[in-house]
């Protein structure tokens, strides 16, 4: 712990911040395989919400490694330290009263419990988005999965690396063959059944 360093208390909080806002900051965390479909749902999520004025901002996977978490790699360190970084992003953003949409495959359980426990109690959402890997592997939008397959990539969750699947995410969203859009309404409806938007 470094001695020379002390935490500047402010006197505009999270809590006036999210009055001005008229919103319960939160992070809604979308967990699964390459390929689950987390990008595509957690955009028409915050679309969604900013057509209904709440404040928003989307943490997305690869778009994070291209600047804030450029310098790193997939293998197990690299991944546990690109999860750590978001978690404190995320936490900065709830702190500014804002709703953060997270899109990341954070295989580790341990890693997504560290960005709850940064939090208070309520402001994390984990969302499990559960799509079989044959589906994701169907998809395979960005040709990982063949790439991973044959060899030519390490490391690739699923595949040669671990997804520890969350027991106890606050929203299962479990795989239907429907639309997006669909499958986006129904994950919008689970988070305002039970209060998380």
């Amino acid at each position: 712990m470094k001695t020379d360093i002390v935490w500047h208390q402010h006197e505009v909080s999270k809590k006036t911040r999210s009055e001005a806002l008229q919103q319960t900051p939160r992070v809604i965390w979308l967990t699964g395989l390459s390929g689950s479909g987390k990008s595509t749902l957690a955009n028409l999520l915050e679309k969604k919400l900013h057509e209904q004025n709440k404040h928003t901002y989307l943490l997305d996977g690869d778009n994070i490694r291209h600047g804030l978490c450029g310098d790193l790699g997939f293998d197990d360190k690299d991944r546990v330290e690109n999860i750590r970084r978001i978690s404190e992003v995320a936490k900065l953003f709830v702190d500014s009263g804002t709703i953060v949409l997270t899109a990341f495959i954070s295989p580790f359980q341990a890693d997504r419990d560290f960005c709850r426990n940064l939090l208070e109690k309520g402001e994390f959402v984990e969302v499990f988005v559960d799509t079989p890997l044959e589906v994701c592997e169907q998809r395979d939008p960005k040709g990982l999965y063949k790439k991973a397959r044959s060899g030519d990539i390490k490391h690739f969750t699923g595949i040669d690396s671990a997804y520890e699947a969350p027991t106890s995410a606050e929203v299962h969203l479990t795989y239907k063959e429907e639309s997006a859009e669909d499958t986006a309404e129904r994950l919008y409806s689970l988070l305002t059944e039970r209060g998380f938007v």
